[in-house]
């Protein structure tokens, strides 16, 4: 099909995708209506929007918001400086390239959550243990993305740094790392996910102790009282931050790897 044509992709982005979701949302809103669905078992959308405002309006969501934000960010950051340092060793010796690939082995495939209980009872119930976890979840994405990256720069490039004399961590910052970009960008983006997705499923198994935890607590406090349509405020905050760091990440590549002409637009 000629998309000059089709009416639909001359809209803009932002109208389309507004379209679409207010399109689900009416289909939400009439199935619960129609069906006399309990508000146990499912919420409407306008049930949700008003736990939505008396959520922020308490603080009570905001609080959770942020208290998830924090150690995600906080696990994010480790995760990702200790992903970059394994994919600069591995850069340096064929051991350094053992090394991330046994480590990769072994950690990669083997799901974060499984190691909270352990956490636990080195770190205690405390937010260092949802952080500990959510490093080990991120370190990978973005140690494999930035050797994958490392990997595929030109031959050519390489040896015209290292005729300039450029070595270790030097030819890392200077050389490689900026090179590397698209697939780092690739690399941090997934790491968001992992991360996210870690961070909430710990705090809906295990929690945080006190009023201080965050969605994955105040989404499981919410099912003690049956306050279902709590539980959906909290997953729409949660999937609205999702898109708004993918936005972020889009934003980041228009500015960057596309204007600089390291990969195309989408």
């Amino acid at each position: 099909m000629n998309r000059a044509a089709d009416p639909w992709s001359r809209l803009p982005a932002a109208v389309r995708y507004t379209l679409l979701t207010l399109a689900l949302l009416a289909v939400w809103q009439a199935y619960v209506s129609l069906a006399h669905v309990s508000p146990l078992l499912f919420a409407s959308p306008v049930a949700v929007a008003r736990a939505l405002g008396a959520g922020i309006a308490s603080g009570k969501l905001v609080t959770a918001t942020v208290a998830t934000l924090e150690v995600l960010i906080g696990g994010l950051a480790i995760g990702a400086l200790l992903g970059f340092a394994l994919a600069s060793f591995a850069s340096f010796s064929r051991f350094g390239q053992d090394v991330l690939g046994v480590l990769s082995a072994i950690f990669n495939p083997l799901p974060s959550i499984a190691i909270l209980p352990l956490a636990i009872i080195w770190f205690g119930l405390r937010p260092q243990s949802i952080v500990f976890v959510v490093a080990l979840a991120t370190i990978w994405p973005v140690a494999l993305s930035t050797d994958n990256g490392f990997r595929t720069i030109s031959t050519t490039t390489h040896l015209a740094a290292r005729n300039l004399g450029l070595r270790g961590w030097k030819l890392v910052s200077d050389v490689l790392l900026p090179a590397a970009l698209p697939s780092i960008v690739t690399g941090l983006k997934s790491a968001w996910a992992f991360g996210w997705r870690t961070v909430v499923a710990a705090e809906l198994i295990f929690g945080v102790a006190g009023s201080a935890g965050g969605l994955g607590w105040y989404i499981n406090n919410a099912r003690y009282f049956l306050q279902t349509a709590d539980i959906f405020a909290g997953l729409v905050v949660i999937s609205v931050l999702g898109i708004a760091v993918e936005a972020l990440f889009g934003l980041l590549e228009r500015r960057t790897v596309v204007r600089w002409g390291m990969k195309r637009a989408a």
